[in-house]
């Protein structure tokens, strides 16, 4: 008993301390997901969540507030995105991100079914908080998850190489991250830093940019055993990912990676040993020498043979490439560029293995599926070598390469059957392109940022520094926005504002439109959308936002607007349901009776021109039902039906001299 007793004290104590700091409300509530502060019956991602990943507090990374329902709606598809800083759309965050453009290609494809798409990712973080975000929100009914993950696995929380990490084993540092949720785990962490702050002589917060703090072992060679470690960290974590959504049976969509390998020099390359290999200093510094005076053919002959001497020079392999691209050789170009990215000693972009893992993986997994966007960008680049004209830096895409991003995540979802678009009603990836709303503010803040990351370690020597200029009201707002002097919801407000002051309807209903895709259940902002459509003469547009306004709150205003635009368009059937419900709800005093028995006549009607579309009689009877209810649109087309096949009818003669007479 003496034993036992001693043994069970010192856990009776931990567990009244871990009572004791509950009741104190100490630390962070470290769940995946918390109630949405302006509505009790959403959930959303805790600003939190992050922390159980990051020894240094103040290195922790919140995410988007994207709120959905905590009881799931009947018919919701609901869509949970995983991964870093491309995944999460660095640098344009709002709708520049590949879910965004996804989104809001099925919202137009599919107006009539809910989707809800819920990114959880983050910056600076790897597949741990993958797999532990994963393990957390099967529990919240998923219909699909989809994951790009794998840039930031040496050097992001937790990685072998960076200072956010307490250990190298998967196994471990995935048990002690469990441990975290516990506040005792939590106060152990707080005096730990309190320790470290009392014997360091800096402050570790201001010490560069976050990118920088985080990077403990800056060079990593190629298949060092950091290397391999790197390596078996991710395809453990990734294995155990697969494994909890296989177990639950929830499809999962795998993306490989892509990097800028074309217009990107490794940022560290090794020095080669003289004494072993004693002819590459000597041809690669003439090579160098020639490169200078641009002769290009002796600099590949000299580069030739350094590579053959040593073959692990990571700025060698990169400039062979560049050399082949302009002998035209692109096999032997890509072949140097993918060596130069394997062999760079500074691991910001994911070596080919971890493709060749997720490949791997994704094939031992029945429910998972492999998204190649590597192939979809090779294909869309010159030469099929990935570049500047698809990636902004080294890891994330610009516009265009996150828009081909989302489409080939659409591409393996239909291909899964996830969903089927009826024939006509799929909106067309160029149709995407035209359409999406992404604000010449979001688009230019994004280009500041990269600009400002540009000029600092470690891009300050491998990339070209770009322009930036302020001299128009959107580079202004987006400058302020960049550089944080204004929230995104300020800038948003501000242009919105100047465009309707201009009378710039168009670029109005962009940022209502961008504003929608950042609150999908905002009522209001779908009928400003659906007036400034209006406006611009746009019915279709007006129709669509319309019946989304109404899909969250109906209305009178809102089901008068949709009756009138339905018989506008010669589609009576679809006017009925809002013309009912104005009649059943109305707060205008309108007399709507007669026109509904107008609308059933007219739908009664247009039943017996099937069997006989040349019946004058029939149709200039539904050119007087539409007249007689305002319709001037209804009542011309008709008209005009019926002079296409009688030009001398007198009845439809004078309708059209009513209609189109100056009023």
């Amino acid at each position: 008993m003496f034993k036992i007793i001693s043994v069970t004290v010192p856990f009776c104590l931990l567990a009244l301390l871990e009572c004791g700091l509950r009741l104190l409300h100490y630390g962070h509530d470290l769940s995946l997901f918390i109630e949405y502060p302006n509505n009790k019956n959403y959930l959303y991602l805790n600003p939190d969540a992050s922390k159980r990943y990051f020894v240094h507090q103040k290195n922790a990374t919140t995410g988007n507030v994207e709120p959905f329902l905590k009881a799931k709606p009947s018919g919701t598809r609901r869509i949970f995105v995983l991964g870093e800083s491309t995944t999460i759309g660095y640098p344009y965050f709002h709708n520049g991100s590949f879910h965004r453009w996804l989104q809001y290609r099925l919202a137009h494809t599919f107006p009539d079914q809910h989707f809800e798409i819920v990114n959880l990712a983050l910056t600076a973080v790897n597949s741990y908080t993958v797999l532990g975000f994963a393990r957390e929100l099967v529990d919240y009914q998923p219909d699909a998850v989809l994951i790009y993950t794998g840039h930031n696995e040496y050097y992001g929380a937790m990685g072998v190489g960076s200072t956010e990490q307490f250990g190298g084993n998967p196994a471990l540092v995935n048990a002690v991250l469990r441990l975290r949720s516990f506040k005792i785990m939590q106060l152990g962490a707080d005096l730990y830093q309190k320790v470290l702050a009392w014997g360091s002589t800096r402050r570790i917060e201001n010490d560069g940019t976050r990118m920088q703090r985080m990077v403990a072992d800056q060079q990593i060679p190629y298949q060092s055993e950091l290397y391999k470690r790197g390596v078996e960290q991710f395809r453990a974590n990734m294995s155990e990912v697969l494994d909890i959504f296989a177990n639950q049976n929830v499809p999962v969509f795998v993306s490989n990676l892509v990097s800028n390998e074309r217009d990107l020099k490794p940022f560290v390359s090794f020095p080669v040993d003289n004494t072993r290999f004693p002819s590459f200093s000597q041809n690669y510094q003439a090579a160098l020498d020639f490169l200078q005076k641009a002769d290009s053919a002796q600099a590949y002959r000299h580069f030739k043979k350094a590579a053959e001497n040593y073959r692990s020079h990571a700025l060698c392999n990169y400039y062979l490439g560049q050399l082949e691209v302009a002998r035209g050789n692109m096999e032997e170009a890509r072949t140097y560029f993918g060596n130069a990215r394997d062999l760079d000693g500074l691991r910001f972009r994911a070596p080919e293995e971890f493709n060749r893992i997720l490949r791997d993986l994704v094939g031992r997994h029945s429910n998972a599926h492999l998204v190649d966007a590597k192939h979809i960008f090779e294909a869309a680049s010159p030469g099929g070598v990935i570049g500047k004209d698809l990636v902004l830096e080294h890891v994330h895409p610009d516009l265009k390469g996150y828009a081909l991003l989302s489409d080939v995540f659409y591409e393996a979802l239909k291909r899964a059957k996830f969903f089927n678009p009826a024939a006509g009603r799929e909106m067309s990836f160029a149709q995407l392109r035209r359409a999406m709303p992404v604000p010449a503010i979001d688009s230019l803040a994004g280009v500041y940022k990269v600009a400002n990351l540009k000029s600092s370690w470690p891009f300050n020597a491998v990339l070209d520094r770009d322009s930036v200029k302020t001299e128009t009201f959107e580079e202004r707002v987006a400058f302020d926005l960049a550089y944080r002097r204004i929230s995104w919801e300020n800038a948003m407000d501000q242009a919105y504002n100047h465009y309707l002051e201009g009378q710039n309807y168009r670029d109005a209903r962009e940022i209502v439109e961008a504003l929608i895709l950042e609150q999908p259940t905002g009522a209001a902002l779908y009928s400003k959308s659906a007036m400034l459509s209006g406006q611009l003469g746009d019915e279709r547009s007006a129709m669509f936002s319309f019946k989304k306004a109404f899909g969250l709150a109906p209305s009178f205003e809102t089901a008068r607007y949709l009756f009138v635009l339905f018989l506008k368009q010669d589609e009576p059937e679809k006017a009925i349901p809002y013309l009912d419900y104005a009649i059943g709800n109305n707060t205008s005093g309108l007399n709507l009776t007669p026109v509904r028995a107008l609308v059933h006549e007219v739908v009664s009607l247009r039943s017996r021109l099937p069997a006989d579309s040349s019946d004058v009689s029939v149709l200039n009877r539904i050119a007087s039902a539409y007249y007689k209810m305002d319709n001037r649109d209804g009542a011309l087309l008709y008209a005009r039906k019926v002079l296409h096949l009688n030009a001398h009818d007198e009845t439809a003669l004078q309708l059209v001299s009513s209609l189109t007479r100056p009023q």
